[in-house]
């Protein structure tokens, strides 16, 4: 194991090369630090920013054992790594934070909302579905209508439907590949709200202001941070978001979508074991923004500040709105951020601008 806190010069090794492992390297770069991405996909934008990238399936073992080998600490940018490769590099000696618990976690929407519960991370009401007749017998318990999510995998708005009609159960669970799920009971909630925390090798816990989320189509569109919140809100979502990290012994920022029901009562949608969409704000809201405080958490650095020095509009650009680059470089309060895909295929996020308000 590596001395912390890791000096400039060391390596740092991420699992995935999209946009988020692209600003993780960016930040990572900017203190001094040299990145390895494995990834799949030849060229990926993570990996044209990075010292290197080992082109490989994320089960690879010996690829695993070669970014092992390379790296002084490995994360991963998105929750779909195989939790096994997870503890594969952490058995053989590798430094790997966030650990692999959190992320076998987080890729089962039922363990997820058994552990958030018990943390005192309250969910919506929910039972497991395996079957037809756990369907049926989910809707007579929870009512309609209600949410069926594919129980692993799935993510802006893929895997799940929703059930409004009991004679509907059927065509949504063959809908759904009739995979294990959950289903979630609706929530009569105010607004989608989510809180960007990290947690430090230490111990230590940062968390940023609440963001106020906007969804089209299941994917997110604007996040306007810091939300207009009362102290009582931004201190429950301060309280889940120490709850859930130290409960995980958890290093490294995650990001947690919270239905806002009203009167400080907060509900935990669901959490990533990573940099988030919602904190893509900080950038231009913080002065150390998400993906630098991921580095400095993994990396072993004390956590940087989270207060906000600027309220920012975040607007995810899907598709071809990407090509509306021109315009978005030109105004005089936004700040553009590409994510260097060659191919703007429909709802495949891009970019994302901020705006200052």
């Amino acid at each position: 194991m590596p001395q912390l806190p890791l000096s400039p010069g060391s390596t740092l090794g991420i699992l995935g090369g999209g946009q988020l492992g692209r600003m993780l390297s960016q930040a990572a770069s900017r203190l001094g630090f040299d990145v390895v991405i494995l990834d799949p996909e030849p060229d990926c934008p993570a990996a044209r920013v990075s010292r290197a990238q080992i082109t490989a399936p994320y089960d690879d073992p010996d690829a695993l054992q070669a970014l092992g080998r390379l790296c002084d600490v490995v994360t991963f940018e998105f929750e779909n790594v195989p939790a096994l490769s997870v503890e594969q590099l952490a058995e053989a000696g590798a430094l790997v934070a966030p650990g692999p618990t959190a992320l076998a976690v987080a890729q089962d929407r039922v363990d997820e909302k058994t552990y958030l519960n018990a943390v005192g991370a309250p969910t919506v009401d929910f039972a497991a579905v395996t079957a037809l007749d756990d369907l049926t017998a989910a809707i007579d318990q929870l009512g309609l209508p209600a949410l069926l999510k594919t129980r692993r995998e799935g993510y802006d708005g893929k895997g799940q439907v929703w059930i409004r009609d009991a004679a509907d159960a059927e065509a949504a669970f063959d809908a759904i590949g009739r995979r294990s799920a959950v289903l979630e009971a609706a929530a009569v909630f105010n607004r989608e709200l989510s809180v960007i925390a990290a947690r430090g090798h230490d111990g230590a816990v940062a968390v940023y202001p609440l963001g106020e989320n906007i969804h089209a189509n299941g994917v997110l569109k604007t996040t306007l941070a810091p939300a207009d919140v009362d102290a009582t809100t931004q201190a429950r979502a301060h309280q889940i978001a120490a709850a859930v990290l130290d409960g995980l012994d958890y290093v490294g920022v995650m990001g947690i979508e919270l239905f806002d029901m009203g009167e400080g009562v907060l509900l935990v949608n669901e959490v990533a074991p990573r940099v988030h969409n919602t904190g893509h704000w900080t950038q231009d809201g913080c002065v150390c923004d998400q993906f630098e405080q991921h580095i400095r958490a993994v990396a072993g650095w004390p956590l940087g500040p989270t207060q906000a020095h600027a309220r920012i509009e975040m607007t995810n650009l899907l598709g071809d709105e990407v090509d509306q680059w021109r315009a978005l470089a030109a105004e005089p309060h936004a700040r553009l951020h590409l994510y260097g895909k060659a191919e703007a295929r429909a709802g495949r996020k891009m970019a994302h601008v901020n705006r200052i308000l």
